[in-house]
């Protein structure tokens, strides 16, 4: 029955079914525009012939990508607001009402979504028809929903600080891995059966995932708090206000060090999410552009080289945990990591150099499941719902401005110089890495009187690994250079 608490496969077949199609839309969009602005049919080759062939009218090719991008950037603004209310209201609540509603919902409108946007491809439907459907699948509350609802059944099944970082990095892993899968399959998958099959296979992959977390995934969350309180009357407004309460009592409720850390932290992660999310999100666009022209297989191979940073960054905090390094140290690697990568592909014109740019970029995630598991562990356990609730919407809110900002950016700067928006991404970096040496300064120590608070410490062997894991930076680097093993 043990298998009945894993969230890992419900993670790793939606990560196939949403990777499978994901490359597809920019390219779909993309091709709608072009034949629509040329009136001839999109050309497909193995060669870059296509650039050449258009080289006459440059200006088919400068408008279909500046299309392109502004339709992406409608995507985003219009689905921005439903998906960020119902994230923060859904994983909020499961602190009461359970973890798997957290799940179930998203997955119902991610399979909505597939299914429209196979109707619009096989009958050749008016392209603003997507939008309608990402702004309804938004009212299920998208991917920050989902993510947040898997990360907070992870924190209920996990009691150590170092296994929750562990798994959560995991996942990650697991999101690169199968999304790497996908991505190689879906250009081969285009180029032999078109834009329908890649749709159909993936909204077959969702409904197995429906059946797995409707009919198997046990819940975590077996009855609400304790101090839950059962209003007269509907049960909503009751839910309403504990989801409120709930949020309110993660910052307002906790002493002013514990409220600095965690507002730091959550800068750091926010603000390094706008930088690198701007910058992946215009990757595929600008590979169908100019000098590059790459076709939908070489797409897949990039993308697929792009999801290796996955398994790249759980080795990477793997060993660096392992090794006794500061968490604020791995972090400060991610950062520099994608600094480093958008800089190199700000620059880069040839299909080979696209390539090694990844290699920069392959500890580019180790950031995010650190500073989860940073910021899980300063939290009580009853309160795990509210923070990734939080950390969920405004991790979406960043997100989706971020890649409404970038692509706004990309329409304005692609005609002299398509690779602005990758120096803009890395220039960007450099506000995570300050709020880093300031969190590096101030220490993520918690006060002694919370941690009595928390139900799930009561040993008297842990403080002293806590102490060494959260002392400030400076002070945690000289003691694990006194205590670590000299391979280390």
């Amino acid at each position: 029955m043990k298998g009945l608490f894993l969230v890992e496969p419900v993670i790793a077949l939606y990560a196939f079914s949403s990777f499978l199609i994901y490359p597809l839309v920019q390219q779909y969009v993309y091709r709608r525009i072009w034949e629509q602005l040329t009136n001839n049919t999109y050309p497909v080759s193995d060669n870059t012939s296509r650039c050449a062939t258009n080289s006459s009218q440059p200006s088919y090719h400068e408008e279909a990508q500046r299309q392109a991008s502004l339709f992406s950037l409608y995507t985003e603004l219009f689905s921005t607001i439903p998906s960020l209310v119902v994230t923060l209201m859904l994983v909020a609540y499961s602190d009461r009402g359970g973890r798997k509603i957290t799940i179930i919902m998203p997955l119902i409108g991610t399979l909505l979504y597939t299914l429209t946007f196979l109707t619009v491809s096989f009958f050749e439907l008016n392209l603003y028809l997507l939008i309608g459907s990402s702004i309804l699948s938004s009212l299920f509350g998208g991917l920050g929903t989902f993510l947040g609802g898997c990360f907070a059944y992870i924190a209920d099944l996990c009691e150590d600080g170092k296994q929750k970082t562990l798994r959560m990095a995991g996942v990650d892993m697991m999101i690169g891995l199968l999304s790497g899968v996908a991505s190689i399959s879906t250009g081969y998958f285009l180029r032999a059966a078109g834009f329908n099959w890649p749709f159909v296979t993936s909204a077959l992959c969702q409904c197995l995932i429906l059946f797995y977390a409707i009919f198997i995934l046990e819940e975590t969350v077996k009855k609400p708090p304790t101090d839950a309180i059962n209003l007269e009357g509907s049960p909503q407004p009751s839910a309403l206000k504990q989801v409120i309460h709930g949020v309110y009592h993660l910052f307002a409720g906790a002493s002013r060090r514990r409220t600095t850390v965690l507002v730091l932290l959550l800068l750091i992660f926010l603000s390094f999410s706008f930088a690198y999310i701007g910058g992946v999100s215009l990757i595929t666009l600008y590979e169908l552009n100019k000098p590059l022209c790459w076709t939908e297989i070489l797409i897949g191979y990039g993308a697929a080289l792009s999801s290796t940073v996955f398994l790249t960054s759980f080795v990477g905090v793997s060993a660096f945990t392992y090794c006794g390094a500061p968490q604020l140290l791995i972090v400060l690697f991610g950062i520099l990591s994608v600094s480093s990568g958008m800089i190199l592909l700000g620059f880069t014109k040839t299909t080979l150099f696209m390539f090694l740019v990844r290699i920069p970029m392959f500890l580019a995630v180790m950031p995010y499941p650190v500073l989860r598991s940073m910021m899980s562990k300063i939290v009580s356990k009853s309160e795990q719902g509210a923070l990734f609730a939080c950390l969920c919407f405004l991790e979406s809110l960043t997100s989706n401005v971020s890649s409404a900002v970038f692509n706004s950016v990309y329409a304005a700067t692609v005609k002299w110089y398509p690779g602005f928006v990758f120096l803009l991404s890395a220039g960007l970096c450099a506000i995570p890495l300050f709020f880093v040496a300031v969190v590096g300064l101030i220490g993520v120590d918690v006060p002694n009187e919370e941690k009595k608070a928390e139900p799930v410490y009561s040993g008297e062997e842990e403080p002293v690994e806590d102490l060494n894991e959260n002392s400030p930076l400076l002070s945690r680097a000289t003691q694990t250079a006194q205590t670590s093993p000299a391979l280390c």
